[in-house]
Order: C-alpha cells, then structure tokens, then sequence
C-alpha cells in the first residue's frame, strides 16, 4: 500500500503543478467553456482575476503538501482533504456553466485519488 499511496501523491501532485505551472496559458479538452487558458476559464465561470491566482496558489501549495507527505507523512492529511475540497469546487464550477459531464473527468478523478490517499493513509 505504501508503494500505491506514492503514486498517487505523486500522480495528483505532479498533474496539478503541472496545470497551474506549465499549462496555464495552453488550450486543453478539459478547460471550461472551451477557454484557452486558465484565466479565460475562471472568467467563464464568473471570477476574476485574484480569485484565480488565490486557487492557483492555493492547488500550488497543496500540491507541494502533498509531494511531501511522501517523506512526512502528516502533511498528507491537510494536502489530500484540501485538494478534495478543491476538486469539488472544480467539478461544481463545471456543472454551473454547464459544461459537458467529461470536462469534470480530471477534477472528479483527482477527487476520488484524494479520498483514497486519505483512505489508505488511515489504515
């Protein structure tokens, strides 16, 4: 179990560094509304400019708490249960735009990832 709960860290960690770091100006088949780039999607959604860079610093940070439960296992509680917290405002922003189901699939998958980090890492 010790071996699958690093993959996922480093699943969920590395992909959202990844969204908000390298591809946040990149058009992607998951972005609502069909934007080009993270700040044309949360203006689809309604929110400005600071809200985006406050969740971005937000996913960013945990993120990072999450990579580094790897070696301090107790950070995982806070980076898994706030990412959780995150994916499921993602998937809600997609539903209020409404945006196809399949737009939601990275956010409801890194929600079900965190679960089950918080899951196993209980045992």
């Amino acid at each position: 179990m010790e071996i699958l709960a690093i993959i996922i860290k480093l699943v969920i960690g590395l992909s959202v560094l990844n969204v908000w770091l390298l591809r946040a100006n990149k058009t992607t088949q998951w972005r609502g509304a069909n934007a080009g780039s993270l700040k044309e999607e949360f203006k689809a959604y309604g929110l400005s400019e600071p809200i985006m860079k406050i969740v971005g610093a937000i996913k960013i940070v945990l993120s990072l708490l999450i990579i580094a439960s790897i070696f301090h296992a107790p950070l995982v509680l806070i980076g898994a249960t706030g990412m959780a917290i995150m994916m499921m405002g993602a998937i809600f922003m997609h539903a209020k735009i409404k945006d196809p189901v399949n737009r939601s699939l990275p956010a409801f998958i890194f929600l079900v990832l965190s679960i089950t980090l918080l899951l196993i890492e209980a045992v």
